[in-house]
């Protein structure tokens, strides 16, 4: 079925400008919200998958979690409805997801820090309330103006066993892929393969799909193959969160700390999230 079009109206006060996008699931909007006086995303089930129980149910999950984790650098959700057609209210955000931004250019060292500070600051205030994203991929960053918000709650979590292969393929950790127990560090490494990218311009894999989990069947490239004139604690802080093994990889804290200095910026207790 085609998403709905522009006048549309899913739900009281909101009319459809635009679609976005579409999942497997989903469709996400832009939109007017005649309470609020202001243009918002929406995200609501696809017209074909609105009798789809499990789908609702996540939908519905992820909004309350994005009502309830109010944080600089998540995407806000402003209000949950579950009606006829369920969805969930957001800010709507400017700039790109830094996919688009990456097929530009690369990043540099410090610009690439001053992102992953703001996407690990979002991590951090994730599992202080007992959370893990797994989802963390240059499509669920969305920067403008120096500034990224971490989108897309709908894998998150609390630590513990996940299906084998939850996550997107070029970025998951070898524990899920597995479908073993995934915790922080399973976002730790896709910090890691977030900044990978932005940093080298391609997926630490590289872009073959032909593996369904490459990372199960070859460790990444050290990044400095890539990048040689990347500064040296940087580049083996990155090497570090790619670790098969999770008990490997150093703490998101760990890796906050080198970001901090990379992006030039004095380290402190208490400042990586800034």
């Amino acid at each position: 079925m085609r998403p709905l079009g522009a006048g549309a109206r899913p739900g009281d006060g909101l009319e459809v400008i635009a679609h976005l996008a579409r999942s497997n699931v989903l469709d996400v909007y832009d939109a007017w919200c005649a309470r609020r006086g202001c243009r918002v995303a929406l995200k609501t089930l696809r017209p074909d998958r609105r009798r789809d129980a499990a789908a609702r149910r996540a939908l519905l999950r992820e909004g309350r979690l994005l009502t309830r984790l109010g944080h600089p650098h998540l995407v806000r959700a402003y209000e949950v409805r579950d009606g006829e057609r369920p969805l969930i209210v957001l800010e709507t955000l400017r700039g790109a997801t830094l996919g688009a931004l990456v097929d530009r250019r690369r990043l540099t060292a410090a610009e690439a820090a001053h992102l992953g500070l703001q996407v690990g600051s979002a991590l951090r205030h994730l599992h202080a309330e007992g959370l893990v994203h797994l989802d963390v991929k240059p499509s669920n960053v969305i920067a403008h103006a120096g500034v990224a918000k971490l989108i897309d709650l709908s894998l998150a979590r609390r630590p513990g066993r996940v299906p084998a292969g939850l996550g997107t393929w070029s970025n998951l950790a070898p524990e899920q892929a597995r479908g073993e127990h995934a915790g922080p560090a399973a976002d730790v490494w896709g910090l890691a393969t977030l900044l990978h990218e932005a940093l080298t311009g391609c997926p630490v894999h590289g872009a073959d799909e032909a593996a369904e989990f490459p990372c199960l069947e070859r460790r990444a490239d050290p990044i400095r193959a890539h990048r040689p004139r990347l500064p040296r604690p940087l580049a083996a802080v990155l090497d570090g969160a790619l670790e098969p093994d999770p008990a490997a990889r150093p703490s998101l804290t760990a890796l906050l700390q080198v970001l901090d200095a990379a992006a030039g910026r004095p380290a402190g207790p208490g400042r990586y999230a800034n």
